[in-house]
């Protein structure tokens, strides 16, 4: 009997590993998008709003949702406490702080990191020239985790079914 139950608790938890495995990379596609909306947003605001970037980024973090929503908070934040740094380093230290709750990659992160270089230092012509570029990389950034999804996501559910047999296939 104790056997029975210790082979059903494998076999849940290899499978909820498995289901969340499939979810992260289920929740990457929308994660990006939502960033690509998040930049829109912000690329209007830059582009004939006359906010500060505080401001825009408490928009964006008010309008978004998840993971995104709070990488713009932690952003806005960061850039009305840490006096006397850049726009680039609270923008770098808000991706740093809230990186970890997302289900994006490295990929992603250099592209935000590389559009926080030109935040609040250059022109407008040049910021919206490379919130366009960002968001072109994104888009195809978002195409490769479609991709991955349909690829990866019902096999990270199999694998997690069937590791957790397998193991209990061996230890019986």
């Amino acid at each position: 009997m104790i056997k029975l139950i210790g082979a059903c608790l494998i076999i849940i938890a290899s499978t909820l590993i498995g289901f969340q495995l499939a979810g992260n990379v289920a929740q990457r596609p929308r994660q990006i998008r939502q960033l690509r909306s998040a930049l829109a947003c912000l690329e209007t605001e830059i582009g004939y709003g006359t906010r500060p970037l505080v401001q825009a980024c408490q928009q964006i973090a008010s309008r978004e949702l998840g993971p995104v929503s709070r990488l713009f908070a932690a952003c806005a934040r960061n850039l009305s406490q840490m006096d006397g740094a850049s726009t680039y380093e609270c923008f770098q230290s808000a991706v740093e702080q809230e990186w970890k709750m997302t289900a994006l990659t490295k990929a992603e992160k250099m592209i935000l990191l590389d559009l926080g270089h030109t935040l609040g230092i250059s022109d407008r012509e040049d910021q919206l020239h490379h919130l366009a570029l960002a968001q072109s990389n994104l888009e195809v950034e978002e195409a490769k985790a479609r991709e991955e999804q349909a690829k990866y996501e019902k096999m990270y559910k199999t694998i997690g079914v069937l590791s957790g047999a397998l193991i209990v296939i061996l230890m019986y």
